[in-house]
Order: structure tokens, then sequence, then C-alpha cells
């Protein structure tokens, strides 16, 4: 299997502006608006509408989207959630009584209130220059003309797209005839096309009051899902406090929970600790640390994490020095912790990501998400909305702090970032790839800020990832290959994946120098562009 790992490209350097996404359509297009006087929050939306059309299995309007923003390149930085709540009906007795024992992401029950277009117009609204008619015209031009399938996309559709087959309606946009589209084909979204266009003129109402509202409230509920208008009128993101950690003198900064931004910075706080057996990011041992640090923060993850509206998440617990001391204490060069299993606290009582920095170096970190690839395959039958399956991210058990309920917020997996040093924003960075991210975003770092890589070689360098679902260690190939039995002797279980490991992009801001200098992931179709 291929891994897109065509190693060699240089980072890109320049001084007005730069855009980084995982699509050359998208990057093209939020270069533009930069050019044409819009800034970071107007190019991201600009990005994201584009690949929400020609990356339809890893992002769309029916998704969520979290965000952060630094104006001007401080560090006073802004985030906003938004990941949609599960329906006023969502109630833990309602599915209990009906016999089941997970949300299927398959189904109508996977899909929250999107939240993706709120957090675009709150971006817009707050802290852009140009209308979202004028933002989200290219991406309703390629939608209704049509645009060309990219390798990786090709490569998604292959593998995750037979699903599509099974619903009439996504079969007709995506498999017409039965036949999924390739590499080099030109597809079409009209009935997207024409919902974007909708959106661009009468802003966020057209997708939660309007006629897209309406069809996919009808579509769901004509399915047994539990959504109504009124769910959808009241649906809103907001405004967080980022969250932080110190790693090698540098801040880093997450969105709280519900996202596993805190668990990215509790990884960094362990790898920092146990610091470096040499200078290899890939010797067998740095793999083992690794890969046992996300192992126990992971199991901490699928205990606590939940929505801090409804479940008390201890925050400042995780990231306590006693929780990092106790984690690396567990920790031995010798061999795999037998059980990684939550421990009580101490004092406890597929998607996209875009990074754009402008020329007044305004850093927005960007991110929109389906979830699984596809997201649950269903797709409302007017609108032309595929729908994510975010609802999946809760469970059944009833006392589990992220157990389904009214109004609530599944545990998410969707993370933008940003790296301070001495109050300026030094750089907007994110990971694509579910549950991975958080482990990715210490990947990315410390290979980055630790071992000294570039940014686009921290990027390209083999990955592996200990999955938490079925406990085993996933490895690229070429690095199963090589690493794969010393690892397995450290107690581990190396598995070659199914799709490659994550995706990138990254800007970091030179403010001495007055340049920027970007990375972009060759897992993916994308490119970072400046001018």
């Amino acid at each position: 299997m291929t891994y897109f790992q065509q190693i060699g490209k240089e980072p890109v350097v320049a001084k007005n502006g730069m855009a980084a996404t995982s699509h050359p359509k998208s990057t093209e297009v939020a270069v533009e608006v930069l050019k044409a006087g819009g800034n970071a929050a107007d190019a991201a939306i600009a990005a994201c509408a584009v690949q929400c059309v020609v990356e339809p299995g890893s992002t769309g309007i029916g998704g969520d989207c979290f965000w952060m923003y630094a104006p001007a390149g401080g560090a006073d930085m802004l985030a906003y959630n938004g990941s949609g709540r599960s329906p006023a009906a969502a109630t833990w007795e309602w599915y209990r009584q009906r016999g089941y024992r997970k949300i299927d992401p398959r189904t109508p029950h996977a899909v929250t209130i999107p939240g993706a277009v709120d957090a675009w117009d709150c971006l817009n609204k707050h802290h852009g220059r140009m209308g979202f008619s004028e933002l989200l015209d290219p991406a309703i031009k390629l939608a209704r003309d049509g645009y060309e399938i990219t390798r990786r996309v090709a490569f998604d559709f292959k593998v995750f797209g037979e699903a599509l087959k099974l619903y009439e309606n996504s079969s007709r946009v995506f498999a017409p005839q039965g036949i999924l589209p390739i590499e080099g084909d030109t597809h079409h979204q009209r009935l997207l096309a024409d919902s974007l266009d909708h959106i661009a003129v009468d802003g966020r109402e057209a997708f939660y009051e309007g006629e897209i509202a309406e069809d996919i409230v009808m579509y769901l509920r004509s399915l047994g899902g539990l959504h109504t208008l009124q769910d959808f009128s009241r649906a809103r993101g907001n405004y967080v406090r980022p969250i932080k950690a110190s790693y090698l003198g540098f801040d880093v900064y997450q969105c709280p929970p519900n996202g596993q931004g805190i668990i990215a910075l509790m990884l960094l706080k362990v790898m920092e600790q146990l610091g470096r057996p040499n200078d290899d990011p890939l010797d067998p041992i740095r793999m083992h640390l690794e890969t046992e640090a996300g192992r126990l923060c992971y199991a901490l993850r699928d205990a606590y994490l939940a929505d801090p509206d409804v479940s008390d998440v201890p925050v400042d617990e995780l990231l306590s020095e006693d929780n990092i001391d106790k984690m690396v204490a567990q920790i031995s060069e010798k061999g795999a912790i037998e059980d990684p299993g939550a421990y009580e606290l101490p004092n406890h009582t597929d998607t996209v990501y875009i990074s754009v920095v402008d020329k007044d170096r305004n850093a927005c970190s960007f991110i929109n998400t389906l979830f699984q690839f596809f997201g649950t395959g269903l797709l409302a039958p007017r609108s032309g909305v595929l729908l994510h399956s975010r609802g999946s991210g809760f469970t059944l058990e009833r006392d589990h702090p992220n157990a389904i309920a009214a109004n609530k917020r599944p545990l998410h997996t969707i993370i933008p970032a940003m790296v301070v040093k001495d109050g300026k924003t030094v750089m907007s960075y994110g990971v694509m790839d579910g549950a991975y991210q958080a482990f990715g975003h210490m990947q990315f770092l410390s290979r980055f800020l630790d071992y000294g890589l570039n940014i686009q070689q921290a990027m390209d360098m083999q990955r592996f990832f200990p999955n938490p679902v079925d406990g085993s260690l996933r490895m690229e190939e070429d690095l199963l290959v090589k690493k794969g039995i010393k690892l397995e002797a450290l107690g581990h279980r190396p598995v070659e994946p199914k799709h490659p490991i994550g995706g990138s992009q990254a800007i970091w801001i030179d403010h001495e120098k007055g340049t920027l200098i970007g990375g972009s992931d060759p897992r993916k179709d994308g490119c970072a562009v400046g001018y």
C-alpha cells in the first residue's frame, strides 16, 4: 500500500501571506483571497468551503468545526467550539429502552446538529473582512461546474466509498450507475452548489432555519432520527478559553474539552519528562516510550473526556504535575504496561485541517470534519448535504461522563492548535485523522521542536499510533518492516493500517526575519503556498 510519502519536498518560504491545506484547489483559493485583500479568517473559510466540495470523504457543511485565531500574531488567542449537540429527544433512556448498545456511525442517531456553518459565520462576522458571497463563490463554482478527482481523494473513494452505494441519495451523487469516481474524473455536486449559494446569500440562517434544515430534518426523521427544526434553529457554538501547556520553552495552545486537545498537552508534558534516549526519533526505545505515553493518556481520555457543560471534566487534574508524574512513573524502557486502564485522578471530586497567516500576521488554525470517511454516508436528498457521524462518539454507559443525553456534545477528536513564544504566535498547525490527532500533535511537535527536523521533514517522517480501540500498534509500512519486530519484543502488537496515518499542515512565523515557513503533509493531495 502506498502511504503518499513522497519525501523530498522542501518547506515553502514567503513574506506576505501563506496558506497550507490538504487540497491544492483549497490552497489556491485561500491565497487568492489573501491577495484580494482578505485576511486569514476569510481565507480559511473560503478554503474550507472548497474542501467541502472537492474532499467529500473528509469534510462537509454537514459536519463540525473548531478554530483558533491569533489577531496580529499576538498571544491573545481566540477559540471557537463549533461541535454540534444531540437532539433534545436523544436521551439515554430512549436508546436503552429500544435495545441500543452503541450509536452506530452509519445511522441517523450518529448525526448531531452540524456546527460547521455556525462556526464559519462567527469567524466571518467577528474577524473577517469579506462577505460570505465572495468567500463561498469558488466552492459554488466547483460544485456546479465540476472538479477533478485528485489522487488521495480517489484513494478514499476506493477504500471507503463502497458504503455510499448502500444509500440511494449518496449513491446518486457519488456513484451514478454504481461507479465511484477515480483519479482524473470530473465530478459535480450541483445540489450542494445550490445549498452553498443559499448560505452565501442568507448566511447561517439558510442552513439552520430554511429549506436546508427542513430537508435534513425530514430525511433524518424518515430514517428514525430524533431531530427537529427547533434543534436546528437553536444550534449555536461558543467561544471557549484555550488551554495551554509549556513544552521545551514554548506555550502550546489547544481548545478545551469536549475536544481532545488536552490529551495532546498531556502527551507533550509526559514526553518532555521522559526525554529522548538518543538523536533518532524512530529509535525503537523512543517509539516504545511514545506508545506507552499514548496508551496511558488515551485511557484517561476515554474515561474522562466529555462535554463540560454537562459533565465535570477535570482539566486541571489531568494537566497537573502530579498526574503527569504518575504516568511517567509507570513507563519503563524495558517493556509495555500490561494494563494502561484509567485510574482515579488526584483531587478529583476523516477531517480537514487548514492553516493560514496573512500579511498582518493574523493566524488562523481551522479544522472541519465529518468524522468517519464520508460521515454517516447519509445525504439529504434536496440539499445535497452529506451528514457527519460525530454522535457515534457518545457512549451508552449510563454513568459515563460521555454518555449520550439531550442537547449534549460528544467527545470530539478535532483539535486546531497554536504555538506561542515570548508573547507572539510562532506557529499555526494541526493534524488530521480522528483519534490519532492528539498523538499526532505530539509526534509533529517533538520531531520539529525537540529533534530539530524542519517543518516539512517533521510531517514526512513515518508514523505509528497505539490504537485505543483494539490495542494494536499501527505502523506505516516501511516502519513496520524495519522496526516491527523490535516493538513486538517490547510487548506491542504491530499492524499495518488500512489507510495513511493522518495528515498535517503548519505555518511557522519568523517575526524577526519577517518570513513565513510552511509545510503540508504528503499523505494528502495538498500543499503550502505563499506569496
